[in-house]
């Protein structure tokens, strides 16, 4: 595998809250290249997808969750300190991030987008837009009127009300970044498109992160518990069904704690 050639990659949460984290990290991702486009139907998608960011984002135990994360890695930075070829610059600069990230994510009032829930025009919408064709003008004219405006008005609507999600973002950012930094790829190769790992006791990862050369026709199966993983590299055929490839397949695999 050629080291300039760019590899396609494929992530796997080893539990529920990194799996609900890469949801919302990938919400977010979304939302932030509809907001920045112009068309109208476009902003409509960028405002279904606040909604959805509501809806991930209602689990309880979600920001304390991400809090608790944020106390330990802020705890695990400070080990660091004094350690020979550890930057001080560096860890100052990590340390800022993960203490703005706690600090706008603990000043946010209830859960994420609560504020949001006290719009009695957003909520008209929310209540309508996941039925099939439920926002048609004759539905909801003042949200049909809300979609004539600017480009420029409607994306300044929508910051607003993405900026009370933004602490969640932040957080998000810090914590995934540092989950994905603590994995160092290893070059292996599935044998006859297979390929199991166990994993060491006492040891809890809680992402996979696959990486494989662009073709469009592969696909991994990727599966995994606190001792063992496996990937089973796929291919679709002609009725789109997926079976195994036969092939050997090298490949990047990562596993982050």
């Amino acid at each position: 595998m050629p080291a300039s050639t760019p590899l396609v990659l494929y992530e796997y949460p080893f539990n529920e809250g990194i799996r609900t984290m890469l949801r919302l990290e990938h919400l977010f991702d979304r939302l932030g290249q509809l907001v920045a486009r112009d068309a109208a139907v476009d902003h409509h998608f960028a405002l279904a997808t606040i909604f959805e960011v509501m809806d991930v984002a209602s689990r309880a135990d979600l920001k304390s969750d991400l809090l608790k994360e944020l106390e330990r890695h802020r705890g695990l930075l400070q080990t660091y300190r004094g350690h020979p070829g550890i930057s001080e610059a560096a860890l100052d600069a990590f340390t800022a991030r993960v203490d703005h990230a706690f600090n706008g994510l603990n000043q946010l009032q209830g859960k994420a987008g609560q504020v949001l829930a006290g719009n009695d025009w957003l909520m008209s919408i929310r209540s309508r837009i996941n039925i099939p064709g439920g926002t048609c003008e004759f539905d909801l004219p003042a949200y049909y009127a809300w979609q004539q405006h600017e480009p420029r008005r409607r994306r300044e609507d929508l910051l607003g009300w993405m900026a009370s999600l933004t602490p969640l973002a932040e957080a998000l950012q810090v914590l995934l970044g540092l989950l994905r930094d603590s994995g160092t790829p290893q070059r292996m190769v599935a044998t006859a498109g297979q390929y199991q790992q166990s994993l060491a006791p006492g040891k809890t990862y809680q992402l996979l992160r696959v990486r494989i050369a662009p073709d469009p026709g592969l696909v991994p199966e990727i599966s995994g518990h606190r001792l063992m993983v496996s990937i089973r590299f796929m291919r679709p055929d002609a009725e789109g069904r997926l079976r195994p490839a036969a092939a050997d397949t090298p490949f990047e695999l990562a596993l982050c704690a």
